[in-house]
Parts: C-alpha cells; structure tokens; sequence
C-alpha cells in the first residue's frame, strides 16, 4: 500500500484503510473505490492523505472484494439491482400490452413487485441517481421508483399491511395511460408544447380505462391511475374532483410522482434539488396535497443523523450538525470551520445527499 495526497488520487483507486474526519468519525471505509465525487468529499473535510493500495496489491483488493460480496450490505445492494433490472425489463413488455388488447399479467407483475420490495430493505428515496436514468428508460425508472416511494410512504403513515403492496402496484401502473399516447411525444428531447401536455393530460382517463376491467387488481389501483393528478382544492385532473373524493392510494402516489417527477433529469431540465423539492411539497400541502401525507413524507425524508455528508448549491460539502424540526429540510451544516445556518442564509440549499444515511 502507498501514502497519497489526495489531489494526486486517480479515480478508481481503492483505500486500504478507512478514513476519518479530524473529529473521528468515519468518512470512508476501507476497500472504498474512490471517485471524483469522493476526493472532493476529502479536500472538503481537509484529509492531506489517504492509503491506498498499489499496483503490486490490486489484484489482493480485488480477490478481498470479491469475497465481501458476500456481506450483508454489498449483497443487498446487488440483490436491489438485479430486481430493480428484472422489474424494468418486465415493464417494457408488458406496459404497452393493454393498448393493443391484450391482458396485463398482474400475477407475475405482482410476484415481480414482491420480490423488489423484499431487495429494498436499504433503498431511500433520495438515492436515486438522476445521472443514471436513460432518456428512453425513464417511464420504467420512474414507475420502479414512485412504487417503491408509494410503499414506503403507505408504511411510515400506517396503513394496514394488506394495502402495502397493492399501494406499490398503484405506483408502478399510475403511468400505464401513456403507453396510449404518441411515442413522439413522450420520446421529446426539447421542452414540451401547449399541444404536447394537453394530450398528456389525458393519459390519467386512458389508464382508469386500460386497468377498468382487469379483475386481479383492487380499485384503488385503478382510481390511482386516474387520480393521481387530481388535487386537495379540485384543481387537478381530468375530473376536478377533490378533498374525500380522491382515494387514498392516488393521494399516496400524487406526492411520490411530483417529487420523483421533479428530482429527475429530463433532456430539457436538470434534476430539482430534492430538499427544494421537499419544500415545494409542503407549499403544496396548503390546499393541493394532502397535509398529514406531506408531513410524514418530509419528517421521514429528512431524518439523517449528525455527521451526514450533503452538497451545497455552491458546490462546497459539509455536514449536518443540527436539524430543527420546524424547518427539516434547511438543517445546519458544518463547511470546513464555519456552520451555515441554511434556515436562515436562504440563498443555500442541499443539492444532493453525498453520504451517511
């Protein structure tokens, strides 16, 4: 193994020992792959050096990782993959099936979903990679994840076990109206036209009528296909219905589809900042979402512990030190020797959790 400073770090070195912060607490575990990101993380915390392993060990690293994958958490993290993967591949094939007459196998899209749900112990809505999401994969990615979001939030608001699953189901089919749409349309790498969103405005009424008469599925799947875009007010669409009139499960997936929607990266926009995101649906809770749904999601987005790793808007990186319940989403955070008070220097914000969940 070799001393580096960690200006001189190439991408794709692996740390032989892990790394603390100056105050003890562990920043990087051992047999980490370092990336960009992560030397940045080390300037930001003032690390002058790091160990890593030299030539002469890298084959001994990787024979020593080989045999982690066997861990709980790297297995885990494998596991999730190949089911988010395998989920992917299913929609692609079965999403479009309906609009040409032909049955949705809601039996193996449920198994599917089973099985992703039971890889997901560790997933967390604000670690889903914008970076990673293909142009012409974001309608499976985005129903994957408003799914599995769907589903956590069910949990962490309470509802019964027997409506769990059906609550991800509504997430991964909220969408299926699309597949009735012009491919063009969807396919768009510029910004959308009047034209282009009235007619999506209509794929809400074409799910509700490609999902009206599959018999395996609860109606609150199918009302969430046609009201997730419904709002508190009668705002939404495409019937203006409102408050009671909304099912639970179209409520659940309403918040999940917004913030997924907004903290992607589309061609013509870069992905929102999630705890920006957060705030805008708590503006939306007065009057378009529903408030005790929006507290919870937001309470159970933003409890991370002191210590956690986040990228400022001006690129910088520190580390939440405190979180004031009253403001969740603009914590204080320690930069180098100074706190910033996000609470009250507003014109910062989290750009993206780097670490520490």
């Amino acid at each position: 193994m070799q001393t580096v400073g960690v200006s001189q770090i190439k991408p794709g070195s692996r740390l032989s020992e892990n790394v603390l912060t100056r105050r003890g607490t562990l920043l990087f575990e051992k047999g980490r792959t370092v990336t960009e990101t992560d030397k940045e993380v080390l300037q930001a915390f003032l690390i002058p050096t790091v160990l890593i392993y030299d030539s002469t060990d890298q084959e001994r690293a990787a024979d020593q990782a080989d045999a982690e994958e066997g861990s709980p958490t790297l297995q885990g993290r494998a596991d999730f993959d190949e089911a988010f993967r395998a989920m992917r591949a299913l929609l692609r094939k079965v999403l479009p099936l309906p609009a040409a007459g032909q049955p949705l196998p809601i039996l193996e899209l449920r198994n599917k979903l089973i099985d992703l749900i039971e890889a997901a112990a560790d997933y967390h809505p604000l670690f889903c990679d914008p970076e990673a999401v293909r142009h012409e994969d974001y309608l499976y990615n985005h129903s994957i994840y408003v799914s599995l979001s769907s589903y956590l939030l069910a949990k962490w608001q309470g509802l019964s076990e027997k409506d769990l699953v059906p609550v991800a189901l509504a997430g991964l089919l909220h969408d299926i109206g699309k597949s009735k749409l012009d491919g063009s349309i969807l396919e768009k790498k510029e910004a959308l036209t009047p034209a282009d969103r009235e007619e999506i405005r209509k794929h809400p009424t074409y799910g509700y009528v490609l999902l009206k008469n599959v018999p395996a599925i609860n109606e609150g799947v199918k009302l969430a296909a046609l009201q997730h875009h419904e709002r508190e007010d009668g705002s939404g669409y495409p019937m203006r219905v409102a408050g009671d009139k909304i099912h639970p499960y179209a409520k659940i997936v309403a918040i999940t589809d917004v913030f997924h929607a907004m903290t992607s990266n589309r061609s013509y926009k870069r992905a929102d900042s999630p705890y920006l995101v957060l705030e805008e649906l708590h503006q939306e809770s007065f009057g378009k979402l529903e408030p005790a749904l929006v507290r919870t999601f937001i309470e159970r987005m933003t409890q991370f512990s002191s210590g956690t790793l986040v990228k400022i808007n001006d690129g910088r990186i520190g580390e939440i030190i405190f979180t004031d319940r009253a403001n969740p989403t603009r914590p204080m955070v320690k930069v180098g020797d100074r706190i910033v008070n996000l609470t009250q220097e507003r014109q910062y914000f989290i750009r993206e959790v780097v670490a520490g969940l």
